[in-house]
């Protein structure tokens, strides 16, 4: 095509109109903000056409999400499913300035509590087994939704072990991580490695090793990838930690080589249990029992992994920055979301919802983080994101937050794809409550 928008941001109705060079034509909209405030702008419309497909845009003047007035904040809390969003915080306060607020006995490390977690995870995941053994079949999904959460509370256990916050022995905290990531089929050592990458580099674009916003170059590298982007990213995103999985923790050439012998090691220990796991679960309940006692846990668990990956540091008004811009202290306080599920999801799963403590410090252990935030609360409550687990937090994560763009921070999918691409969002639109 002769030209191209940097930015297009939203499908608009035009009202007057006078062309334009580029084949583009320049008009006056009609279109909400980001509060959801109709106004009109100035905006360059585009049509651009191939033997498939027809592609209309508009680009308005950016302007990213402005969160130092408290009236617009509201908006935006209400506007997204969240309870606050915090104002910005100063540049001048540091991450040490944060850690020292906090009591010195949140670090402290009890193994009691610490070995209560396990015993809590066993009995929950032996409990769950039993009601899929049991139940009808009507009843399976409950007892699926069960265990995949019960499961997930070993990945906590074993995300404890990797930050040297579940026991002062350092070689029990290996055996034991690498003991409850193996249910899950996750080598603990190639997560461990990057996730410290990920809590040293939190929301920044492209070092950060968690979900990061889609870059607009690989969007529009090819027809089919944009698809799989829309898909992966739209309805498929709750399972995408799966993509994440497999992408991130079994390439040896992803680690350096001081670390490729403890990798090894993990990768060994992960494809020992699947051969000598799964046939053992085959011989004894069939193929249908793999799918019943393994598959549907391990899925549960991803949406559990995927869920709280999303919804601890994706919104509209969370940037990602570059390493020249980003800033730890706000990135970990201000990047970080906080979100309450029902007590039972918190309790199988050791309270990893508490989110924003785990940032300041990975040192602090998972039965602390309560106490953690309740003091981040009190001596920094005005700059905390919060929410309570809601439809409407869901689908704006699901249908809004996508590629990155500098201003806005993300631009939807369904606003630069080509209109029969970009169904999957459209569908999410209508089909997802907007309940908060």
């Amino acid at each position: 095509m002769a030209c191209a928008l940097s930015t297009p941001i939203l499908r608009l109705e035009a009202t007057s109109s006078r062309r334009a060079s580029c084949g583009t034509r320049l008009e006056i909209c009609r279109g909400l903000d980001f509060l959801g405030a109709r106004r009109k702008y100035p905006c360059q419309i585009l049509s651009y056409k191939n033997p498939s497909y027809v592609v209309q845009a508009a680009v308005l003047p950016a302007s990213r999400p402005i969160l130092d007035n408290e009236e617009e904040r509201k908006q935006m809390s209400e506007r997204y499913g969240f309870t606050q969003i915090g104002e910005p915080l100063p540049d001048n306060i540091t991450l040490k300035d944060i850690m020292d607020t906090l009591p010195k006995k949140l670090f402290e490390i009890d193994d009691m509590k610490a070995w209560r977690s396990i015993l809590i995870s066993v009995t929950s995941y032996a409990l769950g087994i039993l009601m899929i053994s049991k139940a009808p079949w009507y009843l399976l999904p409950l007892a699926w939704a069960w265990t995949g959460t019960a499961v997930t509370g070993f990945f906590v256990i074993g995300h404890d072990c990797a930050h040297k916050s579940f026991s002062r022995n350092k070689l029990v905290e290996d055996i034991v991580g690498t003991l409850a990531f193996l249910p899950l089929i996750y080598p603990y050592e190639p997560w461990r490695f990057k996730h410290d990458r990920h809590h040293a580099k939190t929301n920044m674009l492209s070092e950060d090793t968690a979900w990061h916003p889609v870059w607009p170059e690989e969007f529009n590298s090819s027809p089919l990838l944009r698809k799989a982007i829309i898909f992966g990213y739209g309805p498929f995103r709750p399972w995408m930690s799966i993509a994440h999985w497999l992408i991130w923790h079994f390439d040896l050439k992803k680690f350096r080589p001081s670390e490729v012998g403890r990798v090894k090691i993990s990768l060994a220990c992960v494809f020992a249990f699947m051969a000598i796991g799964w046939p053992l679960i085959v011989y004894k309940a069939g193929i249908i029992g793999w799918i019943k006692f393994w598959l549907m846990p391990w899925l549960g668990y991803h949406f559990w992994m995927s869920t709280f990956t999303m919804v601890h540091h994706t919104a509209p008004h969370i940037p990602f920055k570059t390493s020249e811009e980003w800033n730890a202290a706000q990135a970990q306080l201000n990047g970080t979301v906080h979100c309450n599920y029902p007590r039972w999801i918190e309790i199988l799963c050791h309270d990893i919802n508490v989110h924003i403590p785990h940032h300041i410090s990975s040192r602090i252990p998972s039965y602390n983080l309560r106490a953690a935030h309740k003091s981040l609360q009190e001596n920094w409550g005005k700059y905390l994101n919060e929410a309570n687990w809601n439809w409407r937090l869901m689908k704006t994560i699901m249908t809004m937050c996508h590629v990155y763009d500098k201003e806005q921070y993300y631009v939807p999918f369904h606003d630069i794809a080509p209109e029969n691409e970009s169904y999957p969002i459209k569908f999410l639109q209508k089909a997802m409550p907007d309940y908060a």
